[in-house]
């Protein structure tokens, strides 16, 4: 046994996979340690490594793997790149109405509202009168919220059908089957936003039917 390793433990000191570790290296994962108000024992423990091991990576006598630095990027919350003192750009908040193009999937035309690479997307959505995704049933994970900003929607959720005008909105669960659809010819206007991540428009869809 390894001297670095606690029984029960699983060392991951692979020979070859050691990190160039960084002067910030050491302090930062002190410093993360402490701020998720655990000891070395406790942290050492979650993470499967020894607290002399531990010990050693916090002081700079050790350099981390990369096994171990997954591990205590996901003990500590945050990223390999959090570990690493690296930082990443913040995404611009504005979404500039001009900016994000339309794109048309089987007749409804999506814009953006919301940054990509979120929990929830939002966009804006015309929904013609008639066309092939009136009868497409949706079934999915996940939560909806839709708001009429013109026009009417027909709303058909589960077994029961709702009329929204213009300023209503509905929020529901939607792994319970639904559908929407125009009540007029002139179509109606959305604002959409859900917590699907996967979209077979580039992201910009309101879901995948089942």
């Amino acid at each position: 046994m390894a001297p670095d390793s606690a029984p029960g433990t699983a060392s991951h000191g692979l020979p070859g996979h050691d990190v160039p570790a960084p002067d910030s290296v050491a302090p930062q994962l002190r410093a993360l340690r402490h701020r998720a108000a655990l000891t070395l024992e406790e942290a050492a423990a979650t993470a499967g490594l020894s607290p002399a091991h531990l010990s050693r990576l916090e002081t700079g006598q050790r350099q981390p793997s990369l096994p171990m630095l997954l591990s205590l990027a996901r003990v500590y919350g945050t990223t390999v790149s959090g570990l690493l003192g690296e930082t990443t750009p913040v995404p611009d908040p504005v979404i500039r109405g001009g900016a994000a193009g339309a794109r048309e999937a089987d007749g409804w035309t999506y814009r953006r509202a919301g940054g990509s690479g979120r929990a929830m997307q939002a966009l804006r959505v015309h929904v013609p009168y008639g066309g092939p995704q009136d009868a497409l049933v949706r079934v999915h994970p996940g939560e909806e919220w839709v708001h009429v900003l013109r026009g009417r929607l027909r709303l058909f959720l589960g077994e029961a059908e709702y009329i929204l005008d213009e300023g209503d909105s509905a929020h529901f669960d939607s792994l319970t089957p639904h559908r929407l659809s125009a009540v007029h010819r002139t179509g109606a206007e959305l604002l959409f936003v859900h917590t699907l991540l996967r979209s077979p428009t580039s992201g910009l869809c309101l879901g995948t039917g089942i």
